[in-house]
């Protein structure tokens, strides 16, 4: 295991005019088996800040250290890492066994050796009944443990996940992130998981990291990043549904944003006057889709409170202490 160190990290393809930034000095300091998501919309920069981290990508300027290593010149086999990509990436003509031992044969590992690591890393992964299975003969879930269990049994210090769950149905995500946090409960690997899904960063991370544009919006834990969000655009990303930002209807000072998360909208008798547009049900709770004058919000309101119907005025009042507030220019936090 080691602590990864990220200073002043630039990419940038091409050069003189034509040359495009999209990794903007990015620093972070992420420490020994500690879990870390990389989380943000498609086109932000989180594959690339891993792929710079594995070696895949050439770093413009900045370091990025594995341990005491500086390996921005180091070939990806020589910065003791192991990656789990999306698209798993199995052998179809291997058995489970092979998939997961290839590796570690083509690293001359003694035979007993490589059998007492597979076996290990399958039963973590509850794969001992599929050992002597084709790839073919597995769920998607099952074929994601694979890749796990391949990438587990190098015995890295870092492992590196590039959207790992994204080819799987919303029950197998759910399943396989208890999995990934029962495997790193077990080995205490440090790792970046790259995903654009923000329910699978706020569940799994123990702090994430928010990508915007190439640049770092925020690096907290989540309860940091969703109670105390850095910028307009962490608010709107994190979060769903997403926190409500509004300008001049409830008498924001001019230059500032007012942000409040829908569950901190206490419907009374007084208050905001907001009419309803919409509601949406979602088991347990509804989602009330309002307009304020010219800003729309939403309100969220439990399963036992009464629902209004829709065109009725409703009356909120917004938590006090969980009001937010943000520079309309900058999008900072004030």
């Amino acid at each position: 295991m080691a602590a990864i160190s990220l200073k002043n990290l630039v990419k940038q393809y091409g050069v003189g005019k034509a040359a495009v930034q999209v990794i903007h000095d990015v620093s972070a300091e992420i420490g020994d088996g500690e879990f870390v998501v990389i989380v943000g919309p498609s086109g932000c920069g989180k594959s690339t800040l891993l792929r710079m981290v594995a070696g895949l990508e050439e770093i413009t300027a900045g370091t990025i250290s594995i341990g005491p290593r500086v390996v921005n010149d180091l070939e990806p086999a020589e910065r003791d890492i192991a990656m789990v990509f999306q698209n798993y990436a199995l052998y179809p003509h291997m058995s489970v066994f092979d998939n997961m031992a290839y590796g570690l044969k083509i690293a001359r590992v003694p035979t007993a050796e490589i059998r007492a690591r597979v076996e290990k890393a399958a039963g973590i992964l509850e794969l001992m009944p599929y050992l002597e299975r084709k790839p073919r003969a597995l769920s998607g879930g099952q074929r994601q443990r694979v890749a796990m269990g391949r990438a587990i049994v190098r015995q890295p210090q870092v492992f590196l996940f590039d959207e790992p769950l994204s080819n799987l149905d919303a029950k197998l995500r759910a399943q396989t992130r208890l999995e990934i946090q029962k495997l790193h409960r077990e080995l205490g690997i440090t790792s970046l998981f790259v995903t654009h899904d923000q329910v699978e960063a706020m569940t799994l991370a123990q702090r994430m990291l928010v990508m915007n544009s190439g640049v770092m919006e925020q690096f907290g834990t989540p309860e940091e990043v969703y109670n105390r969000p850095a910028s307009t655009f962490v608010a709107s990303f994190i979060g769903s549904p997403p926190m409500n930002l509004l300008k001049a209807a409830p008498g924001v000072a001019e230059g500032s944003i007012l942000g409040i998360r829908p569950e901190h909208l206490e419907l009374g008798t007084e208050g905001w006057a907001l009419t309803v547009e919409g509601i949406e049900l979602l088991g347990a709770e509804r989602l009330l889709y309002c307009r304020l004058q010219d800003e729309s919000l939403i309100v969220r309101i439990h399963e036992e409170q009464q629902a209004p119907k829709v065109g009725a005025t409703i009356y909120v009042r917004p938590r006090p202490d969980r009001l937010h507030l943000f520079d309309a220019h900058t999008g900072l936090r004030l």
